[in-house]
């Protein structure tokens, strides 16, 4: 049989190509493909041998009990976990370097080991030493943790195996390395690799396992996507090292809602978690200010007041700017488009910014009517009312749609303080919410109403 050739392995996308190449078909990515050794190929002719337990089969009217869950005392994670840790599931945070995460994680197992359960925290990028002398930074130098600072796969499962903890906490997936894969730590196949091993861990064990996972400059994490996939839950750790609030978001929870959101703010003593993120995210807004608008928004299940501010300017320059921070640049030319095309309101010739405060990153399309009523407030140079709350999406028509959850929006802008809110026409708001409503059919209705334009 003739020996296999070496095999050459997308990093950012997972893609196998026969030859080396400078540029990935699949992903489009430049310089990404890497040399790394084929896998052993078994016995030739040995079949798999069948197995002794036939599958079990049930029907769709079976019930079984929900997973049982333990809270870890820190709210905004339980909350992002889908309400606390679930035995048996595996994990995966991504964010930032220096954004938090192992502090994050360092804080959670020591709640997790105040539980009753028992933890393990492996560190693959820093000593125990370091370890120590974080927990100690944070008030946590007492708790019932254990540390291993270990980069090799097979040691840290035999380990693992005999101490058998409720908890397990990898940091990073992208530092293990296995001498059964014949590459570099951190390449496709050793994180593949690495995190099928540890997730099968988790469902054998019945361990919760936490991966720690490096992001690329795109802010994905890095390595295959196929990783994603192997685990329940994928977390990202968000903000900006100029903000002090930290956004914890679920994009993947086979065990609670997915775009869940926990908001903690970075102190001096570790990361202490936001009961009111509403309040901190409008905190320090000036009132009546052009070009600032207050959005409704939801994010998972938790509805968010936030504050989105705009600037319109002539430009200097033949071709004018656009710069977004916590928004689709896409989303933003098209409002433009629309807002020149249906009101006959032109932006030519103005630089444009528009920024969202807080370091919070907006998603749902109900923020088109809030970007669009701070674009308006800015070029005119007159301020919406300081108790007004916007939200709704617009069509390339001009129309308005109304957007889902319009009663839990106005109950938090009553909450606090705001007292009316405009919205499209048609949307299920309840009464008693205490906000009044100003309904508007198209985007030319709103901006004539509150600005005397178009």
């Amino acid at each position: 049989m003739a020996k296999a050739g070496p095999v050459y392995v997308c990093a950012e996308c997972g893609a196998v190509h026969a030859k080396w190449s400078g540029r990935c078909d699949a992903c489009g990515a430049w310089n990404s493909i890497h040399e790394e050794a084929p896998a052993a190929p078994g016995p030739g002719g040995v079949r798999l041998p069948r197995s002794h337990r036939a599958a079990i089969l049930t029907d769709l009217s079976s019930t079984e009990a929900p997973p049982p869950r333990t809270l870890s005392g820190i709210g905004e994670l339980d909350r992002v976990l889908g309400g606390g840790l679930v035995p048996g599931s595996a994990i995966l945070v991504g964010g930032d370097p220096g954004i938090g995460k192992s502090t994050l994680l360092l804080q959670a197992a020591a709640a997790f080991a105040g539980s009753g359960l028992k933890c393990v925290y492996v560190s693959g990028e820093e000593a125990s030493a370091q370890v120590r002398m974080r927990a100690g930074r944070l008030g946590l130098g007492q708790a019932n943790v254990q540390l291993a600072a270990e980069t090799d796969l097979t040691g840290i499962l035999t380990m693992l195996d005999a101490e058998r903890p409720d908890l397990v906490i990898i940091d990073s997936i992208q530092t293990m390395w296995s001498d059964a894969v014949g590459s570099a730590p951190g390449s496709v196949s050793q994180v593949r690799s690495a995190a099928h091993e540890l997730a099968g861990f988790a469902k054998r064990r019945g361990s919760a396992v936490v991966l720690v996972g490096h992001v690329t400059k795109e802010g994905q994490i890095a390595g295959p996507r196929v990783v994603e996939h192997m685990v329940d839950t994928v977390l990202y750790f968000e903000g900006e090292r100029g903000h002090q609030f930290r956004i914890l978001r679920s994009v993947k929870n086979r065990f609670g809602p997915a775009d869940e959101i926990g908001v903690f703010e970075m102190t001096g003593g570790g990361l202490a978690e936001v009961q009111n993120p509403s309040a901190l995210f409008l905190s320090g807004r000036e009132e009546r200010a052009p070009g600032s608008s207050v959005f409704a928004g939801i994010e998972g299940t938790r509805p968010v007041l936030v504050e989105i501010q705009a600037l319109v300017a002539p430009s200097p320059h033949s071709q004018a700017r656009r710069a977004v921070v916590g928004w689709d640049g896409a989303r933003l030319a098209m409002i433009l488009a629309v807002m020149e095309a249906r009101v006959g309101l032109p932006f030519t010739g103005l630089d444009v910014y528009l920024n969202v405060a807080g370091g919070l990153r907006i998603s749902e399309p109900a923020a088109d009517l809030a970007v669009a009523a701070a674009l308006l407030s800015a070029r005119e140079d007159a301020a919406l009312p300081a108790d007004m709350v916007v939200f709704g999406e617009i069509s390339l028509s001009g129309a308005l749609r109304p957007v889902s959850q319009t009663e839990n929006r106005l109950k938090e802008a009553q909450k606090l303080g705001f007292s009316q809110a405009a919205l499209p026409e048609r949307s299920k708001a309840a009464e008693g919410t205490g906000v009044a409503l100003r309904s508007v059919p198209d985007l030319a209705a709103f901006a004539g109403s509150m600005f005397g334009a178009g």
